[in-house]
């Protein structure tokens, strides 16, 4: 099984910034898509961001766009989410997943390995 741990969440106010970070067993992200996902409390996990496997598509949920960046060091086997423009909507535990190009990109049930989360939380 390929480990994931995500770490760089915390308590931030609204307006900040927070760089989320998912290391990687392995070069996982050489081959992997990369992508991030969130679950507030109360709610089911939904899709922020993914990269492709070569790194040339990003994709991001409409409420993050122009926000958040999603980008991968494949040599450090680390895939980030930079995170500007924090609001408190934000605030969840975020997920770092990876799976074969083949899977569906914004469907978390697609993705067979999984970080064990990273709470993000923005005041108002």
């Amino acid at each position: 099984q390929v480990q994931l741990v995500e770490s760089g969440g915390g308590l931030v106010q609204a307006g900040g910034s927070l760089r989320l970070s998912c290391a990687a067993s392995r070069r996982t992200f050489s081959s992997y898509r990369a992508a991030w996902f969130r679950q507030a409390q109360g709610k089911e996990r939904e899709f922020v961001a993914a990269m492709s496997w070569s790194g040339g598509i990003t994709y991001y949920v409409d409420s993050v766009k122009g926000r958040f960046t999603i980008s991968r060091d494949n040599a450090k086997n680390t895939v980030y989410l930079q995170m500007n423009s924090l609001k408190p909507e934000d605030t969840a535990v975020y997920y770092c997943a990876a799976d074969v190009p083949s899977k569906r990109v914004r469907v978390a049930n697609d993705y067979d390995y999984w970080g064990q989360g990273t709470q993000v939380t923005v005041s108002s």
